[in-house]
């Protein structure tokens, strides 16, 4: 079976746990507030205005940024915690903390234009450094291709579909947009692979959560939008889907539908616990894909994708890099042993690399064009990847 196209029943505990009390973490240093579970156990009191936490002692802290999408994989990753250890099954046990970070707070630019790398990640980096959680829960394809020195990422839960949605009121599919329409999306890969089937339609910035951009969609400032088929599943949000696409019509991100943890550099105490969770299936195409993004130095401001899985026991691969504007793109595929995935990607990379020549004047300067007027327009950030109201 392909990695690629697992497909395990979505989680209930996760479509639940909008019924949890949540204290959410401010940035680096501000652990004060933490996730008070939905048993009761916790209790939060104002002091003076500061926030008082009292509860039972947590054997694992759990952060987490704070959109529904990742407080359900934080809940799927407490789930299976629970089903491998008597001892995390208590729900105080795992203590969900919340962590705001650079990417869902600042939702007006573009990633490229912020810098691209860790803005989903760095804050959570600090709090794990510092010892206020034990461990990060990531979506993959938000997590840089190096990790900061101390931290280790040895654990990926099996992997959802990886597969691009597409969504729209007007148009099955988004090659058969007519010439002028808009698409949103904030990623240079899909707004690549779109003008290159589809030069007539025009791509603008589309940020937020998943509940966010679907609002705006429903305001109809775009004519449609791509989400991660993941995302939408995790959720149980299939409803919303126009159309899967397939690989030969949009390949997807690089570690697209893996959700990784990562966690201290020897703390034996927490390997023991992820190491029971790993998919090795999953770790070795992710470890593949990060591998071949690496080799080309990408990350969120780069048109590159890259999808690996196990064939009968044979590890395929194909990649492709492209201009922002779809005018050129670079495809490569390998395939070869489990044990090397890693220098798969990296041989993969390297051919594209040889191809493109100097990569950053390939790119060139070219970005998504700005984010159309909704009624978010100007409104304050929650740090959630949505808007206060």
């Amino acid at each position: 079976d392909q990695v690629g196209h697992t497909r395990p029943a979505p989680n209930q505990s996760a479509r639940e746990m909008l019924s949890a009390t949540i204290c959410v973490l401010g940035l680096a240093g501000s652990a004060s507030a933490a996730f008070v579970g939905s048993s009761g156990v916790g209790r939060a009191q104002q002091r003076h205005g500061d926030i008082s936490i009292v509860m039972s002692e947590a054997l694992i802290k759990l952060g987490t940024r704070g959109s529904p999408l990742a407080l359900a994989q934080a809940y799927e990753t407490k789930r299976r915690l629970a089903a491998a250890f008597p001892e995390l099954v208590p729900d105080e046990a795992v203590q969900i903390q919340v962590i705001k970070t650079t990417g869902d707070m600042v939702l007006d630019k573009a990633l490229k234009e912020l810098g691209g790398k860790g803005l989903f990640t760095k804050e959570l980096d600090v709090q794990l450094l510092n010892g206020d959680v034990d461990i990060c829960v990531h979506s993959m394809k938000d997590v840089p291709t190096w990790l900061v020195p101390g931290t280790i990422l040895p654990c990926n839960l099996e992997r959802e579909d990886t597969r691009d949605a597409w969504i729209s009121p007007n148009c099955e599919s988004p090659f058969d947009l007519p010439a002028g329409s808009v698409v949103g999306t904030a990623s240079l890969r899909r707004q690549a692979q779109l003008l290159a089937r589809n030069p007539g339609i025009k791509c603008v910035n589309f940020r937020g959560n998943v509940q966010t951009r679907l609002k705006k969609l429903g305001e109809n400032v775009v004519d449609g939008t791509l989400l991660a088929n993941a995302g939408l599943r995790r959720m149980g949000m299939e409803e919303h889907i126009t159309r899967v696409l397939e690989f030969d019509e949009m390949l997807p991100a690089v570690a697209q539908g893996a959700i990784g943890i990562q966690c201290r550099e020897g703390d034996e105490r927490v390997m023991k616990y992820l190491d029971a969770l790993n998919h090795p299936a999953t770790k070795i195409a992710v470890d593949c894909e990060r591998a071949f993004l690496a080799a080309l130095d990408g990350n969120c401001r780069t048109p590159i994708a890259g999808q690996a899985s196990l064939v009968n026991g044979e590890l395929v691969f194909q990649g492709l890099i492209a201009k922002c504007d779809g005018t050129e793109i670079y495809r490569v595929s390998r395939a070869g042993k489990a044990e090397d995935a890693v220098k798969i990607g990296q041989a993969a990379g390297a051919e594209l690399k040889a191809k493109i020549g100097n990569v950053s004047d390939f790119f060139g300067d070219e970005e998504i064009a700005p984010e159309p007027v909704s009624s978010m327009s100007g409104k304050t950030t929650d740090g959630l990847g949505g808007y206060s109201s």
